[in-house]
């Protein structure tokens, strides 16, 4: 007899508060992947870790529910990640969050990586700032990255039909790795 947990996606918003452009992304991108793997899923803004992130030195710092929500991320199968852009890059809390992580625990972890922007000059952010932060990692950053800009929603919403046709491939990319993360915890 064996015990498996179910697939596990948590999706995390750089954004300050959860009624953001990024979140509403974020969400949509998490929802769907859940949906197609079977998997169980959350999401957490930057705004769920405060106050104690900005004060916290180490993980240990932080209080009990941000510390919580930090270890959903690390442990969960797969991350959808998603940062709002601040003058070309994410914010430096968003950073932070990452500084405090130890470089080993996103090693092998597929990623989807999301970000939003006021207009198509920042779309560049998730090759030149996301990758390779992750790439620090060792995470293994989906190949296709999914940008919005504020002409992709309608409501705070996003309904681009290219832009959800792009978030639908990206997801699929998750199967392999879903899959092979299925197949372990049956085992």
């Amino acid at each position: 007899m064996s015990f498996s947990h179910p697939l596990r996606i948590a999706g995390f918003s750089g954004s300050q508060g959860s009624a953001s452009k990024t979140r509403a992304l974020v969400d949509l991108a998490t929802a769907r992947a859940a949906a197609q793997f079977g998997a169980a899923a959350n999401t957490y803004d930057l705004a769920d870790l405060q106050p104690s992130l900005g004060a916290a030195n180490t993980l240990a710092d932080l209080a009990p529910l941000p510390r919580a929500i930090v270890d959903t991320l690390v442990s969960a199968d797969a991350l959808v990640i998603g940062s709002p852009v601040y003058k070309g890059s994410y914010s430096g809390l968003f950073k932070h969050l990452f500084d405090l992580i130890d470089p080993a625990a996103l090693a092998g972890k597929p990623i989807l990586l999301t970000a939003t922007g006021g207009g198509e000059k920042h779309a560049l952010v998730i090759e030149h700032q996301l990758r390779p932060l992750f790439g620090f990692f060792e995470a293994i950053s989906l190949p296709t990255g999914v940008y919005a800009s504020g002409a992709d929603f309608v409501d705070g919403q996003p309904v681009s039909p290219v832009l959800t046709a792009r978030l639908d491939r990206a997801v699929a990319q998750f199967g392999p790795f879903l899959t092979r993360a299925r197949v372990a915890t049956a085992a």
